[in-house]
């Protein structure tokens, strides 16, 4: 076992040396696979992180949403439904949500303005989320005017700026009192946007989902396990879709990868057939340039997701930030959680070390074979 280590160690040694007196042509090359290792695996992190923040802000969300449909859309719960809701077998829990969506010409993006079920905010204040605040100049103790949709002006005072911690899911939030939402919003008394409710037992989600349609045939209950697979096909079609855009760049990379690994030049067909003049045999010269093919593609695999890793986790992904996170005028802050997935890991090594490193096998087999005074002759 010790012989065999020794004898790949120089080897390794040797293919070093060779790769060293080809600098030139080898750097390029190490340059270009480093860069698609790194655009690919940038698209990868990124998008991994922004599912697992999702699957993180949405383990907290109700377990179903419970929304009344008019013509197909959305429409206000009228007064009557908690009611009927609450004689449902299985249901534990029930509240109704007061929220709707504001339009600021100022900042020409959308809040969302909502009652909180936890806290009272008095009349005449607000809580507003860090983007939100960061976009207006906002701070504790200053005034804010709004224009509703009746066309009349309502002034209020901000009270307090929520954390940056929370930016992710209250970047563009209003927090105020019901009072002043219904006013705002020309609410009709007893009237809410949705409700959301928990079940006693989780396995039994479904059938109160079905027990909800069918006393309420104009209802339309939301399980939460149908969000968090909604959110989980955005992402995957986002990062499909950039790399998508990007296989020109793939097809591109493979074609030069071909031509580097399979296109023997005359040094290289005169150093394997002095190598074999002197006693090489041919498993060896397969060996040794296996090696080459390794090391070239292990240390861009190494280069290439290193980079991706700062990129993504401590330049927070600027290249795809804006095409993988969404289109947004308040975009929240965040940092993504480091995480690494084993499968999409070993996925993205495959694609990009095993092809270029078995291309590397098929010339040199091709000139091992041959007699050495054919090859330094050629």
């Amino acid at each position: 076992m010790t012989d065999w280590f020794n004898r790949q160690r120089y080897l390794i040694d040797f293919s070093l040396a060779a790769l060293g007196r080809r600098k030139v042509r080898n750097l390029g090359l190490l340059a270009v696979y480093s860069l698609l290792v790194f655009v690919l695996a940038s698209v990868m992190l990124f998008t991994q992180g922004l599912r697992q923040e999702a699957k993180r802000v949405l383990a907290e969300s109700p377990e179903v949403i419970l929304q009344r449909l008019v013509a197909g859309r959305q429409d206000l719960i009228p007064p009557g439904y908690l009611e009927q809701i609450g004689r449902i077998r299985g249901v534990q829990k029930q509240e109704a949500r007061l929220w709707g969506y504001y339009y600021d010409p100022v900042v020409k993006a959308n809040y969302t303005f909502m009652v909180p079920g936890e806290r009272q905010i008095p009349s005449g204040q607000l809580v507003v989320g860090p983007a939100l605040a960061r976009e207006r100049g906002l701070v504790a103790g200053n005034l804010i005017s709004f224009r509703s949709y009746s066309g009349r002006l309502f002034t209020f005072q901000v009270a307090e700026v929520l954390p940056q911690a929370s930016e992710l899911m209250s970047a563009d939030l209003v927090l105020l009192g019901a009072e002043d939402f219904r006013a705002f919003f020309d609410f009709p008394a007893g009237h809410y946007t949705d409700i959301t409710l928990s079940v006693a037992n989780p396995n039994e989600v479904r059938n109160v989902a079905a027990k909800l349609a069918a006393a309420l045939p104009d209802s339309r209950p939301i399980l939460r396990e149908e969000v968090q697979r909604t959110y989980a096909s955005l992402f995957d079609w986002r990062e499909g879709m950039v790399l998508t855009v990007l296989a020109g760049a793939l097809l591109a990379f493979a074609i030069l990868a071909w031509d580097k690994a399979s296109g023997l030049s005359a040094e290289e067909r005169r150093e394997i057939g002095i190598l074999k003049a002197i006693g090489w045999e041919t498993g060896d010269v397969l060996r040794m340039k296996f090696w080459e093919g390794v090391l070239i593609s292990l240390s861009a695999f190494l280069i290439g997701y290193l980079a991706a890793w700062v990129h993504v986790f401590h330049l927070d992904g600027a290249l795809f930030r804006p095409v993988l996170q969404g289109w947004a005028v308040l975009y929240p802050h965040f940092r993504l959680t480091p995480q690494v997935d084993g499968l999409q890991l070993a996925t993205l090594f495959f694609f990009t070390v095993f092809p270029y490193t078995a291309a590397v096998l098929v010339p040199i087999w091709r000139a091992a074979i041959t007699d050495p005074d054919a090859v330094m002759r050629t």
